[in-house]
């Protein structure tokens, strides 16, 4: 079977397309992210059962949110690691299924954030800056952001920055490509924050810094597998 991957704003609004809560069915973002005919047969077994007709809310078994994660690219999610997560290390920010024995879409999406942020920060700075953002984990009405929100949000800054070529650059003093990378990283984070609705302004920075960090720990968890894969590389 050919292998498909997903990108991180690939999966956000496939996520999203789950519950209808975009425009998009979910196979006109498969269709998108993998340029297929829409041939479901040809897509990993998880995506299919997805797209099954189902009444009510989407929800998905811890297994199916790790077969999920695995489609996203620069991304390992072993399933122990990911229930050691959901039992322990980020119990409070996850918490229980919160439909029957399923976890929710939201959940889902906290749970990528986590397997995101893990690739710089430990554990203890990952719940301290997603709490800054969702509150009480039990109350999805006291967010900042909702959690899927947030993964698209970042997620689409990260694809602008290494899916898209940036603006040529030209240099006259040392260093001056980090600055405008910076700058253009901060850009585009600010823009993003004009799709969240109702933030308070007490509440701007907290939202760009936590998306800030989230791209940047993206970006540096590629070049940690790009990292490896040179190093296989040399050794083999």
């Amino acid at each position: 079977m050919k292998t498909f991957n997903l990108t991180r704003k690939n999966m956000a609004d496939f996520l999203l397309s789950l519950n209808a809560s975009n425009d998009i069915s979910p196979i006109d973002v498969l269709q998108e992210a993998w340029t297929v005919s829409d041939k479901k047969n040809d897509m990993p077994p998880i995506i299919q059962k997805l797209l099954k007709p189902t009444k009510g809310e989407c929800g998905f078994s811890l297994n199916e949110i790790v077969s999920l994660g695995n489609l996203i690219e620069f991304t390992n999610f072993p399933q122990s690691t990911v229930q050691n997560w959901v039992k322990r290390d980020v119990r409070g920010l996850i918490g229980s299924p919160q439909l029957g024995k399923k976890y929710t879409v939201e959940q889902a999406a906290m749970l990528f954030i986590v397997e995101d942020l893990k690739a710089t920060l430990d554990f203890e700075s990952i719940r301290k800056i997603l709490t800054l953002v969702f509150n009480n984990i039990d109350d999805r009405t006291d967010d900042i952001v909702n959690p899927t929100d947030l993964y698209l949000a970042y997620a689409s800054v990260f694809d602008q920055i290494h899916h898209r070529p940036l603006p040529v650059m030209k240099t006259s003093a040392q260093g001056s490509v980090n600055e405008l990378i910076d700058q253009f990283l901060h850009h585009e984070c600010k823009a993003m924050l004009s799709s969240f609705d109702g933030i308070k302004e007490e509440n701007l920075n907290i939202v760009l810094n936590v998306m800030i960090v989230s791209v940047l720990t993206v970006q540096a968890g590629f070049y940690q597998t790009a990292t490896q894969k040179y190093v296989t590389d040399a050794l083999s």
